[in-house]
């Protein structure tokens, strides 16, 4: 008895039809997968929508108004040249970007870095100015305006060093937002234990100032713990920083008083 034939068009068709169903189960199979595997993954290891411009602008218009409060014979140069290019700087950026931070620009970037590396050159200039007055005996003869100045130098370092923290870690806020590094600088609370944060937690730039502040003031890493080296360093020059101008500036106005 012959054999029957198959239509060759017609078993091509069954054939293509059979791999397209296959095909299709398992693309479905995959984004299943993926979607239960980007469910485990934490916010600050996914691709987000980027963090918004406008609390960094804040900090920063604080710390250029503290630069305009310091007497001049502490600043570099002119007492308003250098917060006055800050804010010109400060106006590029925010008109650049002035939404979401979500995306890597080098340019961008840069010019950030630049803000930020001038504003702590001021304020380091201010504060070893500040320390030789005071070694010197030439500085601090009103323990009020003593203790403001010193505040005002304490307070500018606490926000540079947030800025550097945040600017640094894990490339910076548009490569946090594209989720290009898998290893963190900083490791927050949220990141050992994401059973007890909510599921879209990731560190924002008020994190960093937290990480600033408490470092400023126990001279030492509290929750947030530094992996990099160049994390470690940082903290360990902000606490000096921090540390020489506390507790010299304390100790000429309780001198002072006396």
């Amino acid at each position: 008895m012959p054999t029957p034939q198959t239509d060759p068009v017609d078993g091509d068709s069954d054939a293509r039809a059979s791999g397209h169903a296959h095909g299709g189960v398992r693309q479905e199979m995959h984004d299943a997968l993926m979607s239960v595997e980007g469910q485990m993954l934490p916010a600050w290891k996914r691709v987000s929508a980027g963090e918004a411009r406008w609390p960094v602008s804040a900090a920063v218009l604080a710390a250029i108004g503290l630069q305009f409060a310091l007497p001049e014979r502490l600043t570099f140069a002119k007492s308003w040249a250098l917060p006055a290019v800050e804010g010109v700087v400060l106006l590029a950026l925010t008109v650049i970007n002035p939404g979401r931070i979500s995306k890597r620009s080098p340019s961008v970037r840069r010019i950030s870095l630049g803000l930020i590396a001038a504003m702590t050159f001021a304020n380091i200039w201010s504060a070893a100015h500040l320390v030789r007055g005071l070694v010197l005996g030439t500085e601090g003869t009103d323990p009020t305006k003593l203790l403001l100045t010193g505040a005002a130098i304490w307070l500018t370092n606490v926000v540079v060093f947030s800025l550097w923290y945040w600017e640094f870690d894990r490339g910076g806020p548009g490569a946090r937002a594209q989720a290009r590094h898998e290893h963190p600088d900083f490791m927050f609370p949220q990141m050992q234990s994401p059973e007890l944060a909510p599921h879209d937690w990731q560190p924002a730039f008020v994190d960093y100032v937290y990480l600033s502040f408490t470092n400023a003031t126990a001279f030492s890493p509290t929750d947030t713990l530094p992996f990099s080296r160049w994390a470690k360093v940082m903290m360990m020059t902000q606490s000096a920083v921090s540390l020489v101008t506390v507790g010299l500036v304390i100790a000429r106005a309780v001198n002072i008083l006396k």
